[in-house]
Parts: C-alpha cells; sequence; structure tokens
C-alpha cells in the first residue's frame, strides 16, 4: 500500500491547516494500519513530496497567495515533478517484499521547509 502525504503532514505551514490536517491524517492513518497488516507481510509506504508541480494553486482565488508561492517557488530554483515523485514510489515498491521505506520525503534540493 502506497499512500501520497506531503512535506505538510510533519510540518505546518500559514495559511495551510486543512491542508496540514489532511495530511497529517495520512501519515498517522498509514502508520497505524502498517503497524496492523505487517504480521501479514503486507508494506505501507508513504510518500511525502515538498514542493511539486500540481495544479492545487489553481484551486485558489487569492492572488498574494499565488504570488507569493511564485516568488517562493522561483527562489528556490523551481519544484519537484509529477515524475520525480513516481520514481521515488517505484523505488519504493520495487524492493524486495521483505524491505519496508516506512516513509520517504521528496523535495527540491533548496527547499528548506
Amino acid at each position: 500500500m502506497i499512500n501520497i502525504s506531503s512535506l505538510a503532514g510533519r510540518k505546518t505551514f500559514e495559511h495551510h491547516a486543512a491542508y496540514s490536517g489532511t495530511k497529517f491524517a495520512v501519515h498517522g492513518i498509514s502508520e497505524t494500519v502498517r503497524w496492523e497488516v505487517a504480521p501479514d507481510n503486507v508494506r505501507v509506504i508513504t510518500v511525502s513530496p515538498g514542493a511539486a508541480d500540481t495544479e492545487l494553486l489553481e484551486h485558489t482565488s487569492q492572488q498574494d497567495i499565488k504570488q507569493g508561492y511564485a516568488e517562493w517557488k522561483s527562489s528556490i530554483g523551481g519544484v519537484i515533478s509529477a515524475q520525480d515523485v513516481a520514481k521515488a514510489v517505484i523505488f519504493c515498491y520495487q524492493l524486495p517484499q521483505n524491505v519496508c521505506i516506512r516513509e520517504i520525503a521528496i523535495a527540491p534540493t533548496k527547499q528548506q521547509n
């Protein structure tokens, strides 16, 4: 089982209460389910991308938030792609069944938070 969360599931960000809350839930549920199904040799992996190229900001009408994110994204040299995240998922999946990377965090190298 591979669940996609976010670095926001480990660290809170201003103006992101609902988003962070749902991602914290993904982490908690994943860890609990992993604990429950590990005796049956089921792996549960949580992949937590940082700043990634998604459609998330297309759903906000607040231009100041969009502008701030664009400036921040530029300051770190851009974000990771969906393909970068997919490669991390494939890496975890292709490991032997007896190896479980419980959590992997993937982010742009220059992303500090």
